[in-house]
């Protein structure tokens, strides 16, 4: 089978990085597995066709027409197996929908959020109706009126209401018992966050709280639930994770110490270098000579 990495370059283009919204119709495709990786956008996908959809740790086997909601902090991947493969895709940002009055978390959403039900199965009058605000959508977009982009937070939330409506098209695999499940998205979040490749956009989550507040479960609970499965508390498990990566870029890269310190996340260099210090040792500066 054949595997790409789907890429729609052209078309992020400005107006949608300075909005955060994109809408466009899927063309027929071949077999291909798509994997997306984009850490801003969440994505509503109408298609018609068979595929095998990866999601965390689960994967949903579907045949006929099916709504999807891709949330940017969990990994997937999208395995076509049909020849004949069609439909849309939405793309935005939480901050272009909070826009809006309505201002419910995206997280909070049983569509989105971990352990929900991103996969629903579409009947051909559901299909018709569906198609229809897409396809409305996607003149909206290209049409010239000034108010375009609260009609377009309208009909992404018309498809929100209409697929809260649905019932899953199957129950979850029930083969990984919750703990498992969690520690496993845990683990694929945390290593989602590297490497840091720019100054410019500086590691966000950094402790345990932040993770919790990720996944919409209270901290003490990933604490317990993550050490259960990894022998680990998250704390640890995401400090090793730092630590490698910074080792990684006093190997690797030009950057200065300062530099290194605030791309993951410490507001100064001091707080960096006892960090490292404290778990490796010794002090970035002398692990950068010792490699050279």
């Amino acid at each position: 089978m054949n595997k790409k990495t789907e890429s729609h370059g052209s078309t992020f283009n400005s107006e949608l990085k300075l909005k955060g919204f994109n809408v466009f119709q899927i063309e027929s495709d071949t077999n291909a597995t798509r994997i997306y990786s984009r850490k801003d956008f969440y994505k509503i996908c109408l298609t018609t066709g068979k595929s095998a959809i990866h999601y965390a740790d689960r994967t949903f086997e579907q045949e006929g027409t099916v709504l999807f909601f891709g949330n940017p902090h969990i990994p997937y991947s999208w395995e076509t197996i049909s020849t004949s493969y069609v439909g849309y895709t939405i793309l935005f940002s939480e901050d272009f929908l909070k826009q809006s009055d309505r201002s419910e978390s995206l997280q909070q959403s049983p569509l989105f959020k971990i352990g929900g039900t991103p996969v629903l199965k579409i009947t051909e009058t559901q299909r018709e109706f569906l198609n229809s605000i897409f396809q409305r959508m996607i003149e909206e977009q290209q049409s010239e009126y000034a108010h375009k982009d609260d009609v377009i937070r309208n009909y992404i939330h018309l498809i929100l209401h209409e697929a809260n409506k649905l019932q899953p098209s199957e129950k979850l695999d029930q083969t990984k018992n919750a703990a498992s499940r969690l520690t496993s998205v845990f683990l694929e979040l945390l290593e989602r966050q590297f490497p840091i490749e720019t100054i410019d956009r500086p590691l966000q989550l950094k402790t345990a709280q932040d993770y919790a507040a990720q996944l919409n479960v209270h901290v003490n609970y990933l604490n317990r639930t993550v050490k259960e499965v990894t022998g680990k508390p998250t704390t640890t498990l995401v400090a090793e994770r730092i630590i490698t990566e910074a080792k990684a870029l006093l190997q690797h890269t030009d950057w200065n110490v300062a530099d290194i310190a605030y791309a993951l996340g410490f507001e100064y260099p001091s707080y960096f270098n006892n960090y490292f210090k404290r778990l490796t040792g010794t002090n970035p500066k002398s692990m950068r000579t010792q490699e050279v």
